[in-house]
């Protein structure tokens, strides 16, 4: 079977099943001994958590697969999250010196088969260090942070809001890319180095955790899709419920035979996507700026033009058409592009008496996240933090989405910053432990 065979017949039993299946253990030999195995290799730097790649793929040319998966969990506690949701085209791959050839290795993939190949736990808690960590949201910079802390001795509960662990990586990446359970699993595994999960809270202040823990992490990601403020818009669909609902309760997601995404980044790819593949005849894109300005990543772009996905650019929608509370259409603003905006896109300026229809029968959101906060200092809407991760507020570190004022967010970095701040907060708790010594 070659190596996409199996993703195919998969498809066609779940239409959002991952959309590649598992190498063999064949397949994963073969791919694992074309690696150069290159020194000082371009791949390992490329990864945010600095993963030792051609290591770990030697090591699986071996038959080593504990100390294959080892090797990439002592780097990043997620690796087999990482191993499915990394844009390896933007990074790892991206950089493979046999990607001149145009077929780099399949490090991914990879990663995927060493990862998911041990069923162990590879770490234990360290010698308890009598301190305690707070650990605010379950997603993959907490997750990374709590499980680094654990490792060093230090007492950690992670507190959620929702029923479930993970974060964006169980509620808010489609299936395609990562399934539940696979999220799920790491969680589960974090909490076997000891980690206490407390479901079903939502903490609304840093004060009173400081009463009982010696520091704490927020790892807040982002919060609602903002409004677009436009007549008819309590009848659009909220893109990221709209994933969840695919993800954790398929029975109640309705999908339209027509169907327009507003938005043009990946939660907005993710949400056509889901649409196309549970049977919407027809799904458009609808994005105010040009496709030179499109958010998502390249080969997502790429992807979800051979899903059979339209693309209405350059058009900004200004109200929802709707007869007895249902959806006839999608009216919009021809839009034209000025200066630069602070990001360094320039700017969508309507164009006057250039209104159009898109006739559909379903509206979906995705156009960006509001920014949480947690009564500390904000940069631009997000959380401010210093080298070390800490916030305005002593003692108190941040990681993940709501840190990135700046370039792009991605569950790797988010793993990395996790890692670093419990590096950070490590080093904070041992100073305040001398100091009571």
């Amino acid at each position: 079977m070659a190596l996409g065979d199996e993703a195919r017949a998969t498809k066609w039993r779940d239409p959002l099943a991952e959309g590649f299946g598992p190498l063999t253990r064949h397949e994963a030999a073969i791919e694992a001994n074309r690696c150069l195995y290159c020194f000082d290799a371009p791949c390992t730097h490329a990864c945010p958590t600095h993963i030792d790649i051609p290591r770990f793929i030697k090591k699986l040319a071996t038959g080593n697969l504990l100390g294959s998966a080892k090797t990439i969990l002592e780097s990043n506690l997620l690796g087999a999250t990482c191993a499915r949701v990394c844009p390896v085209q933007e990074l790892c791959e991206g950089t493979c010196v046999l990607g001149a050839d145009k077929n780099p290795i399949s490090i991914g993939r990879l990663q995927r088969f060493a990862t998911d190949s041990v069923h162990s736990d590879l770490f234990s808690a360290g010698e308890p260090t009598g301190m305690k960590v707070a650990v605010v949201g379950s997603g993959p910079a907490s997750l990374s942070c709590a499980g680094e802390l654990a490792k060093l001795g230090h007492s950690v509960t992670i507190f959620e809001k929702r029923p479930l662990p993970g974060g964006l990586s169980t509620y808010g990446i489609i299936s395609i890319r990562e399934p539940t359970e696979v999220a799920i699993g790491e969680a589960e595994m974090i909490s076997r180095l000891g980690v206490h999960f407390a479901y079903g809270v939502e903490v609304e202040s840093i004060d009173e955790l400081h009463e009982s823990f010696d520091a704490i992490f927020l790892g807040l990601g982002l919060g609602a899709t903002p409004d677009l403020q436009i007549p008819g818009e309590e009848l659009i669909e909220d893109g990221l419920s709209y994933i969840e609902k695919s993800k954790v309760d398929r029975e109640s997601l309705r999908v339209g035979t027509h169907v327009a995404v507003i938005g043009a980044g990946n939660t907005a790819i993710d949400c056509a996507t889901i649409a196309k593949r549970l049977g919407a005849k027809t799904v458009t894109m609808v994005y105010r700026r040009s496709e030179n300005e499109m958010t998502a990543y390249q080969h997502e772009y790429e992807f979800i033009r051979k899903e059979g996905i339209e693309f209405e650019f350059l058009a900004q929608p200004v109200g929802v058409i709707a007869d007895g509370g249902r959806i006839k259409g999608l009216l919009c603003a021809r839009m034209e592009l000025g200066e630069p905006d602070e990001t360094g896109r320039r700017s969508p300026i309507q164009a006057p008496g250039t209104s159009f229809v898109i006739e559909v029968d379903q509206v979906v959101k995705a156009i960006g996240q509001k920014k949480p906060f947690l009564n500390v200092d904000t940069h631009n809407g997000f959380v401010a933090v210093t080298e070390d991760f800490e916030t305005s507020k002593a003692g108190v570190f941040a990681g993940g989405d709501c840190i990135r004022s700046r370039g792009a967010a991605s569950t790797v970095m988010a793993v990395q910053d996790g890692k670093l701040a419990a590096i950070a907060i490590d080093k904070r708790l041992r100073g305040m432990a001398r100091e009571v010594l």
